[in-house]
């Protein structure tokens, strides 16, 4: 695994750099969590902004969030939803706050902590440098990087990319990976009101439609570490939704309506 860089080739509060790295955190009941992986990704190089999407969490995440921002002045967002509304709309949500806002580095990350807020500044350097337009934290590049997983959950992870690369073409070893930094340019040229997914299947039309608008894709690899407080938000539905939308999008691209 490559180093982390010490510090990102820009700076937030650079003047006149125009160039700002925004992190969007979907939120549903991670108070046990929310406090430290915000503490942690604030405290990376770069003066990163932070942006928490939080679904009307019964446990008051976001009652603790807005308790941090006088902390974190300019740098620390929250936009509150009625609801449970799913992951896809929440980063669709993010995605629109960071576009109309003028970020140009957009990342994605989970609140639980099984991404580690240190790796932040190795996906979005090769996207400031220029090496590629999409980075993906990924387990599964140059082999598995998953901790505490059971056996089970792991063989269905990577069935899923073995499964979506046959139908898709996609070459990505990590197509589920939740941690990615994106440039404005991909989600400028990706319709967003087009997206649809709403679970796990969100990254992996994200992806798709990113790699066949010809936007580079590059996987850095991480370590996976699997939440130690709360509860996963996989489901069966979560996985059925991912297995007919490979479909769908392959069947879209044919028909030159993706």
């Amino acid at each position: 695994m490559e180093p982390r860089p010490s510090a990102l080739p820009f700076r937030d509060d650079a003047p006149g750099t125009g160039k700002r790295a925004l992190v969007i955190i979907p939120t549903y009941n991670e108070a046990r969590n929310i406090q430290t992986v915000l503490e942690q990704a604030l405290a990376q190089p770069g003066t990163l902004h932070v942006l928490v999407v939080d679904d009307a969490s019964p446990d008051r995440t976001a009652d603790l969030v807005r308790a941090m921002q006088p902390q974190y002045p300019e740098r620390l967002h929250l936009i509150e939803r009625s609801g449970k509304q799913g992951l896809g709309t929440a980063y669709l949500t993010g995605f629109r706050f960071a576009l109309d806002r003028g970020y140009t580095y957009i990342c994605e990350m989970d609140a639980d902590l099984s991404h580690n807020p240190e790796d932040l500044p190795r996906l979005i350097a090769p996207v400031c440098r220029g090496e590629a337009d999409l980075v993906i934290g990924s387990r599964y590049a140059g082999g598995v990087r998953v901790m505490n997983w059971p056996l089970s959950r792991l063989i269905l992870s990577y069935a899923a990319g073995v499964y979506t690369r046959l139908i898709t073409r996609l070459p990505v070893h990590d197509v589920t990976a939740g941690f990615k930094c994106f440039h404005r340019r991909v989600l400028e040229a990706i319709d967003l009101d087009r997206v649809k997914s709403n679970g796990y299947s969100f990254q992996i039309e994200m992806t798709y439609r990113a790699w066949r608008k010809g936007f580079r894709i590059l996987e850095v690899p991480i370590i996976f570490t699997e939440r130690t407080e709360g509860h996963s938000k996989m489901s069966r539905a979560i996985v059925r939704e991912a297995a007919w939308k490979v479909w769908e999008l392959r069947l879209r691209a044919l028909i030159g309506r993706l």
